[in-house]
């Protein structure tokens, strides 16, 4: 009987996991991203002390996949990036799903053009417009990606769990796996 339950129990487990890959991936990646609107970015990753940790706005996730930000070039996170380039993003949609676990690898850079496209006015509470010199963009390209959600929906997740209670059986519709872009 115990056999059964534990064969049971897994299957359940692995009928909530499920990794994407591709535009699939991509396309996940940013729904929850776009979802939270900010993530809490990381750095400081290898050192002894502890992370640096700061909420920042996604100024764009590419077709490539790497999430844009724009920072002050002489900020500590900058300086931080400089010695250790890995980060950890981690966003929260909902308060039930659209979480997101994004481990990569940063890269900071001046490009002009790329500062012009990303550009919008609420941007000018940190900048002296686009020109400022003082502006720098931060590329993260992600290596690893970890997502939970519901896979249909948050009302769905909602009518199941109301479900589940009433009926005492365990009846949840969150989804989680590896997204590889």
């Amino acid at each position: 009987m115990d056999i059964q339950k534990s064969d049971r129990e897994e299957k359940e487990q692995l009928a909530h996991e499920k990794d994407l890959s591709g535009k699939e991936a991509l396309k996940k990646m940013k729904e929850l991203a776009e979802k939270a609107k900010s993530c809490f970015f990381c750095s400081n990753i290898k050192t002894d002390v502890p992370l640096s940790v700061r909420p920042m706005s996604v100024l764009q996730i590419d077709d490539a996949g790497h999430f844009w930000f724009m920072s002050k070039d002489d900020s500590q996170k900058n300086q931080e990036l400089k010695e250790d380039a890995l980060v950890h993003l981690l966003f929260q949609g909902g308060t039930r799903s659209g979480f997101l676990n994004v481990y990569g690898i940063s890269e900071v850079s001046k490009d002009k053009q790329k500062i012009a496209e990303l550009w919008s006015a609420p941007l000018a509470i940190w900048f002296d417009g686009k020109d400022d010199p003082s502006i720098s963009l931060i590329r993260v390209e992600p290596l690893e990606v970890h997502y939970w959600d519901n896979e249909h929906g948050d009302l769905i997740a909602l009518v199941k769990m109301a479900a589940g209670v009433v009926t005492g059986k365990k009846i949840h519709d969150g989804v989680h796996g590896d997204l590889e872009v």
